[in-house]
């Protein structure tokens, strides 16, 4: 079974500039806590079906790696990717983004598909043993942070 946390937000921002900002994962250190840094891997160079990262994270002291492959990538529309262990999918994260004359609404989810070993594991790697509340916090503050950017 997976366990999904989901946040939205209103953002006075085009949809298609919210886009350019999620996908550039060299930048998500300026927006999440946890997240310090992304680095193009394996020959990407930019958001792309099938592109692959690395992000640098840390929490409380604690800081692990993690590479990811983009799995939906439409301007102005969806952003994801799978983050990886080897050959095992365990985290989906996304963005959606929908116009509405407010502004956009940006929402940013995460669909946990560890089994209960790899939350043990990934408990003791990152310092967080309850991860659907931290993700709901830390996902708070980087859309937060995404809003503070875009719209001054």
């Amino acid at each position: 079974m997976s366990d999904v946390v989901s946040v939205s937000r209103t953002i006075n921002a085009p949809a298609e500039q919210l886009w350019k900002m999620v996908s550039d994962i060299t930048r998500m250190g300026d927006w999440s806590p946890e997240t310090t840094s992304g680095t193009w891997v394996k020959g990407a160079s930019g958001p792309a079906l099938g592109a692959r990262f690395k992000g640098d994270n840390n929490n409380a002291g604690k800081t692990w790696s993690i590479v990811c492959e983009v799995t939906a990538c439409e301007p102005g529309k969806s952003f994801a990717f799978d983050a990886t262990a080897g050959p095992i999918r365990y985290a989906n994260w996304r963005y959606d983004f929908e116009t509405t004359d407010a502004g956009t609404v940006v929402t940013e989810s995460v669909t946990d598909k560890r089994g209960r070993v790899f939350k043990k594991v990934g408990a003791k790697i990152s310092g967080v043993s309850d991860r659907a509340t931290h993700n709901k916090r830390t996902m708070t503050e980087t859309l937060e942070a995404l809003a503070a950017a875009a719209e001054s």
